[in-house]
């Protein structure tokens, strides 16, 4: 799961309108804006379905409030899980300590995941974090 930034706006007598600015092309709407969490993890799902790249990670929510475009809404953090993602999976073959698998496997089903997308997780964090 990984947080990234998005602008709520909503225009008089209308719908709340969300943008992921990371994330070209996704947006929703809702009357509720409790929903639009929902409604932003189901339009990357979307948007993302079949491609064979993961969605960029989010840039600091301080460089999006920079741009003159998003001024007159809101700012909320929303946490997609990346592991829901249909990108286009490449089968490998490791070898780890059996010990460290057995971390990793306890790990994985505390936060209800494979150890696939566990390890995808671990490393997009790694490769993520300055000198990653």
């Amino acid at each position: 799961m990984m947080l990234y930034p998005v602008y709520v706006h909503q225009d008089k007598d209308s719908a709340y309108g969300a943008i992921v600015p990371d994330l070209a092309g996704v947006h929703s709407a809702a009357d509720d804006p409790e929903a639009l969490p929902r409604l932003i993890q189901e339009a990357v799902e979307l948007m993302y379905d079949g491609e064979t790249r993961a969605p960029p990670p989010p840039l600091p929510v301080n460089i999006h409030r920079r741009n003159p475009q998003f001024t007159d809404g809101f700012w909320m953090l929303v946490d997609i899980d990346l592991s829901k993602v249909n990108t286009r999976a490449v089968r490998l073959n490791i070898s780890l300590p059996e010990h460290l698998v057995g971390k990793i496997d306890r790990a994985a089903a505390a936060k209800h995941m494979s150890r696939s997308a566990f390890l995808a997780m671990a490393a997009e964090h790694a490769l993520a974090t300055p000198g990653g």
